[in-house]
């Protein structure tokens, strides 16, 4: 059977998937997918009794890919309209940006992946 990658987006209650063959392509429909998403989300805060949750601190919206040998990462849009990747599934792990590096780009280095991002 051919290696196969999953991206599931998730925005709100809605779950899209989509396949690709390469890792790259996978991450390149990650991107793309994302991308259209992160002009659109903006949240407001959310006072509860005992806590305030700012924007940054919420998931608006969050984009992963899983593939063979229990690869998995993805990257969260953040309610004030930033992004970040993570590696894992369960226990995410933030993916340090290097200077210059967008989050894409960063989930590239992580997983291994031999492109890079367009940029913006």
């Amino acid at each position: 059977m051919a290696r196969q990658y999953l991206v599931t987006i998730r925005n709100g209650p809605k779950v899209q998937h989509a396949r690709a063959p390469t890792l790259d392509e996978a991450l390149a429909e990650l991107e793309s997918r994302m991308r259209e998403l992160a002009g659109d989300v903006r949240l407001d805060p959310v006072d509860l009794r005992y806590r305030r949750f700012e924007p940054v601190q919420q998931v608006a919206a969050r984009g992963e890919v899983a593939g063979p040998g229990r690869l998995r990462g993805g990257v969260d849009l953040r309610g004030d309209g930033s992004a970040e990747a993570f590696t894992g599934r369960l226990r995410r792990r933030l993916v340090e940006q290097r200077e210059g590096e967008t989050p894409y780009d960063a989930l590239r280095r992580a997983l291994g992946a031999g492109s890079t991002s367009a940029g913006p």
